[in-house]
């Protein structure tokens, strides 16, 4: 059993901010593999789906951001799981947007949410950091990722999030590399190879241009009167 967490700020304010990108992630996974209804639970709401015979809950905290890992942690020792078996999805600064990256362990990098989660099951368990770019000054940071997502990242951010999605049961079975893979070919679909030149394209003799005529001047009036 798996427990996937996506972080973000509860509340119709915050649902498109770039800190929510964790709560869209979730969203895309649920409606994509026919997950059970949202529930409040562990000061959060709740979904429970299947990819095969593995069991996924999804989380999504609703103590807003810098609380997270109260609901994180009630799930966990509920379940009476450890932090190998929680994957987290949040939003990562020091990605360009539209990148994603697996990664198990390792510090908080300043992120509240992550910060909240070290706190209540240390930094032990697997993340699904979700690129949203730097705004360019840390005096900036708080109010960019506050902000919605750009008319203008609709389309990274819907590829992304589908990539996600198809590539979840993966997850769901330890397999980052097949689940980063599912994300690359939405975000980075293979190009088309040139097509293969049809039989009528190729030139036809009666096409091609006359070879020169290498007769003498000769040669050619003793022709003419053949």
């Amino acid at each position: 059993m798996q427990i996937f967490v996506g972080l973000g700020n509860p509340g119709a304010k915050y649902a498109q901010n770039r800190h929510n990108i964790g709560f869209m992630a979730l969203d895309e996974i649920a409606n994509a593999h026919g997950f059970g209804p949202w529930k409040s639970r562990f000061q959060g709401l709740v979904s429970e789906g299947r990819f095969g015979s593995d069991k996924v809950v999804l989380i999504k905290p609703e103590t807003f951001m810098n609380l997270s890992g109260q609901s994180v942690g009630e799930a966990m020792r509920f379940y009476k799981l450890t932090p190998d078996d929680i994957t987290v999805f949040h939003d990562e600064l020091d990605l360009a947007p539209g990148k994603c990256r697996a990664k198990l362990g390792g510090g908080h990098a300043g992120h509240n949410g992550l910060r909240s989660i070290h706190a209540h099951i240390g930094p032990e368990y697997h993340r699904i950091r979700l690129g949203i770019g730097h705004p360019g000054h840390k005096d900036a940071v708080a109010r960019y990722v506050l902000n919605d997502f750009a008319k203008a990242e609709a389309g990274w951010l819907d590829d992304l999030l589908r990539g996600i999605a198809d590539g979840a049961p993966a997850l769901a079975q330890g397999d980052t590399g097949r689940f980063m893979n599912a994300v690359a070919l939405r975000v980075q679909p293979p190009r088309e190879k040139p097509a293969k030149a049809k039989p009528s394209d190729t030139p036809q003799a009666s096409d091609q241009a006359p070879e020169p005529d290498a007769r003498s001047p000769m040669q050619k009036l003793m022709d003419k009167f053949k």
